[in-house]
């Protein structure tokens, strides 16, 4: 029989990309979802999208809950942890981020632990690493952490880093470092498997509307959904992996970079392609709390070094350009936009 592996937040995005690719890979997949009234959308979701159903079943789990994690542990081999909030509209309290992120990464890893599972994946992200330092002449790398004390680190970086923070603490202090692989992705975009656009889609939806008159003089960090996937799936069996972690990006990308390659590919979208002054950013900020959540990022390129992923798959990751076409595509195609 094949392994089993129990795949958490398969619901979202990412989550439905890394239960495609180990389907794909002839795994038997246990996905978690907050409640069992998701599951029959998450099945025909996977199910239109090629993948064999028949080695898929759910589990109900919460990140704050305690209910069901053991159980949802029996016969696995593997635990694939992608289950984590991410807004672009922060909240007021931060704790509604950190809280769950970290809460529910204890559940998972320490589940896990008592059930022996073999190997440990876990979804985690630039945000644990890019954030609150000094000095951004040089890449950074997997072995650069967020200053979480750093008043220029927000809610959801803090969740981030304290949640893998708080992995890597639990599997040393169980003896078990090289059972835990981690992956850091950047901003993910790429082909959507259902109609909920999920948060980085929704930046390239911003794009496409027609509503914006500008763009921010922002940069960022893209990969490809796909990719991030086979990372996943990568790092659950691959030796080197164990231990580590591996920035997931192919690239940085200014919004202008985006907004004139989509603005080709979608020459009938009124797709802006000036940048607004910060001047007017920042104000906007005053009014939009989603904005205002990125205005620190203003000025500054975060650079990383994301050989580690495409050495691990052994060819080049898709071009951040190639991920935001595909993305507006799917939002069209799907009349989301």
């Amino acid at each position: 029989m094949a392994d089993l592996v129990l795949l958490t937040g398969i619901s979202g995005f990412l989550g439905g990309h890394v239960a495609m690719a180990l389907l794909n890979a002839g795994y038997r997949v246990r996905g978690s979802v907050r409640t069992l009234d998701k599951a029959g959308k998450v099945r025909t979701t996977l199910q239109r999208a090629g993948g064999d159903v028949g080695r898929l079943e759910f589990v109900a789990l919460d990140l704050l809950g305690d209910a069901g994690w053991d159980a949802a542990m029996d016969g696995v081999r593997f635990l694939q942890h992608t289950a984590s909030p991410f807004v672009l509209d922060i909240p007021k309290d931060p704790n509604e981020l950190i809280r769950p992120a970290v809460d529910g990464t204890r559940r998972a890893i320490e589940a896990a632990l008592r059930a022996k599972v073999e190997r440990i994946v876990l979804t985690s992200s630039i945000a644990a690493i890019q954030y609150g330092h000094k000095d951004y002449s040089r890449l950074l790398t997997e072995s650069d952490w967020t200053n979480v004390d750093s008043p220029k680190t927000g809610a959801y970086a803090k969740s981030k880093t304290l949640a893998e923070k708080a992995a890597w603490d639990l599997m040393d202090k169980a003896g078990r470092h090289d059972d835990l692989a981690v992956i850091n992705p950047a901003a993910i975009l790429g082909p959507l498997l259902d109609d909920d656009p999920g948060t980085s889609a929704a930046l390239v939806a911003r794009l496409l509307d027609g509503k914006l008159p500008a763009v921010p003089k922002l940069g960022f960090s893209v990969v490809d959904v796909r990719d991030v996937a086979a990372l996943h799936l990568d790092a659950m069996t691959n030796e080197s992996a164990g231990g580590q972690r591996c920035i997931a990006s192919e690239g940085i990308y200014r919004m202008t970079d985006i907004a004139s390659a989509m603005k080709e590919a979608f020459p009938d979208r009124r797709i802006p392609t000036a940048e607004l002054p910060d001047v007017l950013v920042r104000l906007a900020g005053l009014f939009d709390r989603t904005i205002a959540g990125n205005v620190h990022e203003l000025g500054t390129l975060k650079r990383l070094d994301g050989h580690r992923g495409s050495n691990r798959l052994g060819r080049p990751l898709i071009s951040g350009t190639v991920s935001a076409i595909t993305t507006g595509k799917s939002l069209i195609a799907k009349g989301l936009v």
